[in-house]
């Protein structure tokens, strides 16, 4: 994270199009501007947040402009996570969901469901959908209550560790070698 970006007046997140918005200080906060300050930058070609929520300001950041392009329609409901980010440079878009963990909240099975519902309805190919949750860290009890819960087919994120991603994946064969781009090879 960069520094001197969170204050008393809150957590100014720089998102990649060059737009700023301020969030309430709070951890979810400083995971949130993580993940589109450090995340989507190491981890897509081209990023672009459609979304961003906060407890108290569930749409604290739409690019609907941004949606309607890839042709995904948002509606807010429970079923959204704290981010939805889109890598606009593949040439099929990839769109990743990202629930943001500082107590509770994550990415599991009946979420992914309620999400792929919305990526089904408009289109979209399930291999250009991902899921992530993001975590401070291995150590914060957000994650230790959260992680049995995990869906399989979904990524963790810590902030502490920014350049890896957790894998949960099942029934699928190793691949010979493992130097991949795991997002464009979901």
């Amino acid at each position: 994270m960069r520094a001197g970006t969170t204050s008393k007046e809150g957590v100014l997140v720089n998102f990649p199009n060059g737009d700023t918005r301020r969030l309430a200080s709070g951890p979810s906060s400083d995971i949130s501007k993580a993940v589109v300050e450090v995340f989507a930058g190491k981890f897509l070609d081209s990023p672009g947040v459609i979304w961003l929520s906060e407890s108290g300001n569930k749409t604290a950041h739409s690019d609907i402009k941004l949606a309607l392009s890839i042709g995904l329609d948002i509606q807010a409901n429970k079923d959204l996570p704290d981010l939805i980010l889109v890598d606009v440079g593949p040439s099929l878009p990839l769109i990743v969901f990202v629930e943001v963990v500082a107590t509770d909240g994550a990415i599991t099975p009946r979420r992914q469901e309620a999400l792929y519902a919305i990526t089904d309805k408009a289109g979209f190919d399930r291999s250009q959908i991902a899921f992530v949750t993001a975590y401070a860290d291995r150590e914060t009890a957000g994650y230790k209550k959260t992680m049995s819960g995990l869906a399989w087919g979904s990524f963790v994120w810590f902030m502490s560790e920014p350049d890896n991603l957790v894998i949960l994946r099942n029934n699928v064969q190793l691949l010979a070698s493992l130097n991949i781009d795991l997002f464009n090879h979901l």
